[in-house]
């Protein structure tokens, strides 16, 4: 029996959505050195994007030294560009794969007009089903 702390997922979200990007049939922003950069959908705040590993791996210990830092500089290159874009006054990074178990960041602009009860709250309090598809 496969052990699935271990085990390597490979057909999660992100698998899907790098194969479309791949194909074409995915509306991505760019194809950078270490993956994608894609608009998060939903749009919990205006700008949100992911990074997306390209070929995919479990988590970011998973790629060698050279690629971490490669995925890493992305995240923070997706990250200056939507807060120029934007106007946002911070950008959240974050990276967990507990939810769909394959390396992903999020890249996540925060704006001074939030509501004052989730302004300095992770972007998690937002009701993410309510908010808008990109």
């Amino acid at each position: 029996m496969a052990d699935p702390v271990n085990t390597p997922a490979t057909d999660t979200a992100i698998h899907r959505r790098v194969e479309a990007c791949r194909a074409g049939t995915d509306p991505q922003i760019a194809r950078l050195r270490s993956g994608w950069a894609v608009l998060g959908d939903p749009q919990v705040l205006p700008g949100y994007c992911l990074l997306l590993p390209d070929p995919v791996v479990p988590h970011l210990n998973a790629l060698e030294p050279a690629l971490q830092q490669a995925f890493l500089a992305d995240m923070a290159r997706i990250g200056q560009v939507v807060q120029e874009i934007t106007d946002a006054v911070r950008i959240n990074y974050a990276i967990f794969g507990n939810v769909e178990p394959a390396l992903h960041a999020h890249v996540i602009p925060r704006y001074e007009d939030e509501p004052a009860d989730l302004i300095k709250a992770n972007p998690w309090g937002y009701d993410w089903s309510a908010a808008p598809r990109f």
